[in-house]
């Protein structure tokens, strides 16, 4: 459904964008600097990295633990700012947006699905799922009924008065695909969606993933430690020493990535990447 502003359409998700509905990039970075100071030394996570991403497409982003792959995460939804260089979303600079309309775009544009799922468990499925949209303001009966339908996508329908304590692994990842999806956002980031789950639940949740991607057009950035289903997205790439570069096949470093399990990836306490 459309809304129209003063400054124009408001399209999918609700963040307005005078190009959202045109062909080309989604989201492009440019220039885009983060740094870190911890005691003297200066740490440097992402160095000047460009990125243009379509409209549609799901890529994948490897790398070693630490390397920025969740910084850079954050900095596309705008949960922490850069250091220097800009992210544009449909033509438009984050930089640029007043705090409120940065809030409008991480609950209605940006989909978020983390390693650990950062469920409420003594909350229902279907009310965990609804959150984005009461915290936008809909009426909570509706709220539900909406995330009922979203539990019923990812094949929970007969989950969505189960609390999320009560769910296996894979079962409240789902929950939390549909929480990142409710409010119908036209970018979908993941951070090591299946790093804390087994290798059978980790094959279901990413086709999970790619059905939804496919079936709601969205553009989808994948984070993951696991090369092997990393493969399976339209583009691979490397960020490794402050540097986003496509991902070249090399037989040592295949094999090492080759050797990790489905669910591996799980970080330490405090560690970025």
């Amino acid at each position: 459904m459309q809304t129209q502003t003063s400054a124009g359409v408001v399209e999918r998700g609700g963040f307005h964008s005078r190009s959202l509905s045109e062909p080309g990039n989604l989201l492009r970075v440019a220039a885009l600097r983060k740094s870190f100071h911890s005691g003297t030394q200066e740490i440097v996570p992402l160095d000047g990295i460009d990125l243009a991403v379509e409209r549609g497409e799901m890529i994948a982003i490897v790398g070693p633990s630490g390397s920025g792959k969740s910084t850079l995460l954050h900095l596309l939804a705008a949960l922490d700012t850069p250091t220097s260089g800009a992210v544009y979303f449909a033509g438009n600079s984050l930089q640029s947006l007043t705090e409120a309309q940065l809030a409008e775009y991480r609950n209605r544009s940006v989909g978020f699905v983390w390693q650990r799922h950062h469920l409420l468990p003594d909350f229902t499925a279907a009310e965990n799922v609804a959150m984005p949209r009461l915290v936008s303001g809909e009426a909570r009966d509706e709220a539900l009924q909406t995330a009922r339908q979203w539990l019923g996508e990812v094949g929970l329908a007969d989950r969505a008065e189960q609390r999320a304590g009560e769910l296996s692994g894979g079962e409240q990842q789902r929950v939390a695909i549909a929480r990142a999806l409710v409010n119908h956002p036209a970018l979908l980031l993941a951070d090591e969606p299946t790093g804390d789950l087994d290798e059978r639940s980790a094959e279901n949740i990413f086709e999970l993933m790619q059905r939804l991607h496919d079936s709601h057009h969205l553009t989808s950035i994948v984070a993951t430690h696991n090369l092997m289903l990393a493969r399976r997205t339209g583009r691979v790439l490397n960020l490794e020493h402050g540097s986003l570069a496509p991902y070249v096949e090399v037989p040592a470093t295949a094999a090492a990535y080759k050797g990790r399990p489905a669910g591996a990836g799980a970080k330490t306490p405090g560690e970025r990447g």
